[in-house]
This record gives structure tokens, C-alpha cells and sequence, in this order.
């Protein structure tokens, strides 16, 4: 999200805002809403629905649709082929940030890279914005869970020989295939469901924070674009239109200027990529490129990825007060447990700056602007 505000506007400011945003937004393994109780009626509504349902009940507005991937549900999703367990598992835990890498920062933009695309962005110098990086929740991970096995009988069932045991899949077209895309698709719209209600928490506790109004404020909405997906899409093989699947593991997708399914207010420019770093040092939004289209599918990098495996973070965190070392660098940290910080240290993920560098360069996706964080609550 970009702001009204700018950095000045809340120096001194971030420890209450900090701590505000963790207080209205439940974070932390098996976190669950008190104020927010989903019927298995409501919650099959989710699933098929995505953010609209969300839009529906007063959590946001028909322009943040808009500037969702897929207007912020996908097509396909059918609530049957998602377990009693997985259900149970995601009923209280809509609006809720969860653990591990998940967060909310909030930074400020430290460098603008290109000019005329990040005014079409509404994005300066100096602007305070919001990053939410959520997903589906113990619902998602139920449903991965659940099928699995499926997966597994489906490539002995079909004779499908894999480079590694831990590897499992289906053809797409088989019953086993369309029913995981089904559940996948479910899931996918929890997942869109869930930040589209963070996004109106985050709205609701920066009006309440600093008493001022959404006209003030300004908190729009520049995209929510999904990662770890499968999506039926329509890209050119050789010459001619083909449809295919595309699995984004680790990805996200980078759509050029002029494609149909981006939104108006960016079709001259091309969709927003938003790549986050580690909470000690930046993160990038960039736009995608035609050239993504004809390389990789119209995809690009997620975000930095870890050159630490989390017993080693832990170890290298040995003896060391993150906290503080993070408030002497100006960011802000509070977290569900002490656990979660020291295993998200910043040097447990690559240097993002390196990572959006080789993208840009490829020109699978181009650099927009440079964000900065003053305040990070993780889970």
C-alpha cells in the first residue's frame, strides 16, 4: 500500500504504531481472530468468493478488487475438495498474519528508480507504505497436506518417474490433477480473503493511531500479486497461443504493459512486482516486461530466499539481542515469540538488492522503487 504520509510525518512515532498493529492483527503460529467467527456456510463463501467476499462485509473496496490479481479470486475453486480438517483449521484464522517469514512492515520509499513509472504507481520520495505478506494459513497447509498422498499414488498410478523422492505430482487433466487445482484455487482465495482483511486492520489502525481520516490518510491499495500458485493462462509456444499451467513456485508473476488481465491505471507501464527483502534491510517494487512474457511465462523472482536454514539463524543469533540491533539500524521489531525474530534474522536471507539486480537486468522484471523499513511485526 502507499500512504499520504510522508517519513517525517511518523518519525518518533513507530514503537505505538508498532504496537497498535500488533495488537488489532493476531499474528504468531496457530493465531486466530476473537472478533471474527466463520459458519462452515461463511467459510465455503470465502473459498468460491475470494476477496469480494471480504469487499462485501465492509473490509475494503471495489477499487482494492481492482488491483488484485484476478480481482482476488480464482476460478475453479471448489470448497468440496478441501478436507473437514482443513476447514476446521482455517475458520478462526481468517485475518491473521500467522508465523514464520510472514509480516507487516511498514517503510518508506528510499530511492525512486524510475520516475515516470512510479507516478503512475502514485509512489515519491520519502512516502510511507505498507507491505503485508500473508497467505492461506493452517487451510492451505491442510489442504497441501491432504493431497500429498494423492499426488504420490498419482505418479506411480501414471508412471511418472521423478529426479527426487520428496518431489509428487499429477497430470493436470487427470481427476486426481483437477481436484488438487480445485482445492489449490480454494485455498488461493483464503489466502487473498486474508490480506484483503489485514489490508482493512492496517487502514483501521492508522486512523485510529494518528486520528486522521482515509481521505488524509491515503492508504490505496498499489497490488496484491500471489506466489506459489498454479494458474491457467493463455502464452505463446513456438509461435502460436497455447494453454497452459503455470506453476509459480517461489515466483510471481510480471505481466507487461498493454496485457489485458492488469489493471487500467497500469496497462502503460505494466503490472507492479513486489519484492520483499529481509526485515533489516529493503525491499523493491518493479514493474513487469514483455520480455518475461517471452522467457519466463510472464514470471519473476518472489523475494530473496534464505541462505540459512532456521536452526542455523538460530545458532548465528546466539547471544545476540536482535531487537536492539534492529532499533539501532531505526526499524522497529515486535514479534509473536523471540523464537520467530531470531530464526528471520536479515543474514539468513540472500542480500534482495542482489537478487532484484539480476532480474532487472535480464529485463524479466524492471526496478520502480527502493523501500526501507522503520516497523515489522512478524509472527
Amino acid at each position: 500500500m502507499r500512504s499520504g504520509l510522508s517519513r517525517k510525518d511518523i518519525q518518533g512515532k513507530m514503537k505505538g504504531l508498532v504496537e497498535a498493529l500488533f495488537i488489532n492483527i493476531p499474528s504468531g503460529v496457530g493465531s486466530r481472530r476473537k472478533d471474527l467467527k466463520l459458519n462452515r456456510e461463511e467459510e465455503r463463501k470465502v473459498l468460491k468468493k475470494g476477496a469480494k467476499w471480504a469487499v462485501e462485509r465492509g473490509f475494503g473496496s471495489a477499487q482494492d478488487l481492482e488491483h488484485i490479481e484476478e480481482h482476488g479470486c480464482i476460478e475453479g475453486a471448489d470448497p468440496d475438495r478441501v478436507s473437514d480438517k482443513a476447514m476446521e483449521r482455517g475458520k478462526a484464522q481468517l485475518g491473521t498474519l500467522g508465523s514464520g517469514n510472514h509480516f507487516v512492515e511498514v517503510g518508506y520509499v528510499a530511492e525512486v528508480i524510475d520516475e515516470k513509472i512510479a507516478r503512475a504507481m502514485g509512489l515519491w520520495k520519502d512516502q510511507v507504505t505498507v507491505i503485508v505478506h500473508t497467505g492461506s494459513r493452517g487451510l492451505g497447509h491442510q489442504v497441501c497436506d491432504d493431497y500429498i498422498r494423492v499426488m504420490m499414488d498419482a505418479a506411480r498410478k501414471y508412471q511418472i518417474e521423478l529426479p527426487d523422492p520428496q518431489l509428487c505430482c499429477a497430470p493436470v487433466s487427470s481427476p486426481e490433477g483437477q481436484q488438487y487445482f480445485a482445492a489449490m484455487a480454494s485455498a488461493a482465495n483464503f489466502a487473498f480473503t486474508n490480506r484483503q482483511m489485514i489490508t482493512h486492520w492496517v487502514r483501521e489502525t492508522f486512523e485510529q493511531f494518528f486520528q486522521m481520516g482515509p481521505r488524509d490518510l491515503k492508504l490505496d491499495l498499489i497490488y496484491d500479486v500471489c506466489h506459489n500458485i498454479a494458474k491457467i493462462e493463455t502464452h505463446t509456444v513456438n509461435g502460436g497461443k497455447k494453454k497452459l499451467c503455470v506453476h509459480r513456485k517461489g515466483a510471481t508473476r510480471a505481466f507487461p504493459p498493454n496485457h489485458p488481465d492488469i489493471p487500467a491505471d497500469y496497462q502503460s507501464v505494466g503490472q507492479p512486482v513486489l519484492i520483499p527483502g529481509d526485515m533489516g534491510r529493503c525491499s523493491y517494487v518493479l514493474v513487469g516486461t514483455e520480455r518475461a512474457m517471452k522467457e519466463t511465462f510472464g514470471s519473476t523472482c518472489h523475494g530473496a530466499g534464505r541462505v540459512m536454514s532456521r536452526h542455523q539463524a538460530v545458532k548465528a543469533a546466539k547471544g545476540r539481542a536482535i531487537v536492539r540491533e534492529l532499533e539501532d539500524k531505526g526499524i522497529i521489531v515486535k514479534g509473536a515469540s523471540q523464537g520467530t525474530i531470531v530464526e528471520e534474522i536479515p543474514e539468513a536471507y540472500k542480500d534482495v538488492t542482489d537478487v532484484v539486480n539480476v532480474v532487472h537486468h535480464a529485463g524479466i522484471s524492471l526496478k520502480v522503487a527502493k523501500l526501507i523499513p522503520m516497523g515489522v511485526i512478524k509472527g
